[in-house]
């Protein structure tokens, strides 16, 4: 066992620890250490390798809130998994570089290497395949590189789209009419363009249909030019609805294709056309598939848990 004193300057301190003391446990319970404070002072107490770590990262995070950033729960953990990994430059670029600022003045940002990989990929081919678990935060971050490109006038109309398929249910299926049958599989993207945009900002570019939200269905026989266009769920895309969404790409545009390929709600004996396409595409110039895994997760800490026994038990 090994004992490490650091100096925290009070206000610092209180960040550090976060509300409740959340933070800081958070911390002992990544590296393994036991931490206490005293009049400005922060005793670590741990095996050497976690106490040496735990340091790295604690130093890490008050260079973050010496920079005016926020730390939150979900950040933490990512950027324990990189110092870990000895990258805290990459760390360092990662918390420095803004995707987009809301309307309401969030910065959305990368959390995950996984994530910055995944924003790099977008910025520089014209087709991406987002291939992850829930939470991995492809839908929000496609949407926002899609409002960031309309707002610099890369693009003149975002277009987003998902498959009329979700657990077993078909949209004829469901009661009202077209709108009222679309909202609940569209609600994510609904909600990631309300947060960027401000909400009248949105039903005004809805309005004038700079922003269009459809089922799949709608994208057959269209060609899609000087748009950013996102297809979300798509591992419950059949082959033939696949290659026709990919085959409406127009000039100046580009798309973006995220899916899970655990949480295939097809008929068993259905391919699914995102599988398919991954097998297919994967050496196309241009065309770019990111794999994120369940290290970019950026929802509850419990999140990742849930995914990695389900995926451990698909492996054994």
């Amino acid at each position: 066992m090994t004992e490490e004193t650091l100096k925290i300057e009070d206000n610092i301190m209180i960040e550090l620890f976060g509300s409740l003391d959340e933070n800081m446990r958070l911390i002992e319970k990544l590296t393994c250490v036991k931490a206490s404070a005293l009049e400005g002072d922060l005793t670590l107490k741990g095996e050497e390798e976690n106490t040496a770590l735990a340091r790295d990262l604690i130093e890490f995070l008050i260079s973050q809130i010496k920079d005016k950033k926020t730390l939150k729960k979900e950040n933490i953990a990512a950027y324990f998994d990189m110092i870990r990994n000895k990258q805290q430059d990459e760390a360092q670029k990662i918390s420095d570089e803004v995707v987009l600022t809301t309307r309401s003045g969030k910065q959305v940002k990368s959390i995950t290497l996984g994530q910055a990989g995944y924003v790099s990929a977008i910025k520089k081919n014209k087709i991406v395949f987002g291939i992850g678990p829930a939470g991995t935060g492809k839908t929000y971050l496609s949407t926002a590189l899609a409002v960031l490109a309309l707002k610099k006038g890369e693009v003149q109309k975002i277009i987003l789209t998902r498959p009329a398929i979700e657990a077993g249910e078909q949209l004829g299926f469901l009661p009202g009419d077209l709108n009222e049958k679309v909202d609940p599989y569209l609600r994510p993207l609904f909600d990631a363009l309300g947060e960027m945009l401000g909400a009248e900002n949105y039903a005004r570019l809805i309005e004038k249909q700079t922003i269009e939200v459809a089922p799949l269905a709608f994208m057959r026989g269209r060609t899609l030019k000087d748009a950013f266009i996102i297809l979300d769920e798509a591992q419950n895309t059949t082959c033939e609805q696949m290659k026709m969404f990919l085959t409406r790409l127009g000039e100046n545009s580009r798309m973006v294709i995220n899916g899970d390929i655990t949480q295939i709600d097809l008929a068993p004996k259905i391919k699914s056309g995102l599988k398919d396409a991954m097998e297919i595409l994967n050496d196309v110039e241009d065309i770019k598939i990111c794999h994120l895994s369940e290290k970019d997760i950026v929802r509850h800490e419990l999140v990742r848990k849930i995914v990695a026994a389900y995926a451990n038990r698909q492996n054994n």
